[in-house]
């Protein structure tokens, strides 16, 4: 079908391909709610090893070497399952339900040579915190367990120290979260329109135009124009 003829039939039964998007629009219109407001939280730590590194030749460059693999390290380890799991063990201590995979998702990780850095994304800013500093607890105080394959000195671990106090910033959704929801219902019911209109001429059986005739081996041989 050419171009040409795909508009015609479209057009000939606009009215078919326009309403489910009007339906589609009135019910957006009814039942619209904006996207919830996220808070994040961001903290930085500081690692190192306990004492401050495996040797103090070179000015200390294998103290800051091992720093940076540690920070990279515990970036890592905190978008573990096992790790969301025992900051939800730990919540479960203080009474705050929370779900292991939710912590997961909601935890995105970064390292700037020593310094690791965690973003947290929770949709209520008082559980939030508590979030929040569970992942604190568990990177400080059991940042060992993660790492067998090192053998720390006295089995202290890594040394991580939180450098900011967990507060959460509001992240306002944005345009493309508000408008990405309707406008894909929107399409669909502009192909649902369409498909429709395509339908109803495949079954249509009666005969518009001429080309129709000629594709059927009938010759035309009058037009009685359309009086309006």
């Amino acid at each position: 079908m050419e171009l040409r003829a795909f508009l015609r039939v479209l057009w000939r039964r606009w009215w078919l391909v326009v309403a489910p998007v009007l339906v589609v629009l009135a019910h957006l219109v009814l039942t619209y709610r904006p996207p919830p407001t996220f808070y994040q939280v961001v903290m930085r730590f500081a690692a190192g090893t306990v004492p401050a590194g495996l040797s103090v030749d070179y000015d200390r460059y294998y103290s800051w070497l091992t720093s940076e693999y540690i920070a990279n390290g515990l970036a890592d380890v905190a978008r573990t399952r096992a790790f969301a799991r025992a900051v939800a063990a730990r919540l479960a201590e203080k009474g705050v339900s929370a779900d292991p995979a939710a912590i997961q998702g909601a935890i995105v990780t970064d390292n700037a040579q020593s310094i690791a850095v965690v973003y947290l994304t929770w949709p209520d800013p008082s559980q939030a915190v508590e979030v929040a500093r569970a992942v604190a607890a568990e990177l400080t105080e059991n940042g060992a367990v993660y790492f067998p394959q090192i053998p720390w000195p006295e089995e202290a671990g890594p040394a991580a120290r939180l450098l900011d106090e967990p507060v959460p910033v509001p992240l306002p959704p944005s345009l493309r979260a508000q408008l990405l929801g309707p406008a894909v219902r929107l399409a669909l019911a502009l192909g649902v329109g369409v498909g429709l209109a395509l339908l109803w001429h495949y079954l249509d059986p009666t005969v518009r135009e001429e080309a129709e005739l000629e594709a059927m081996g009938l010759r035309v041989l009058a037009r009685i124009p359309r009086q309006r």
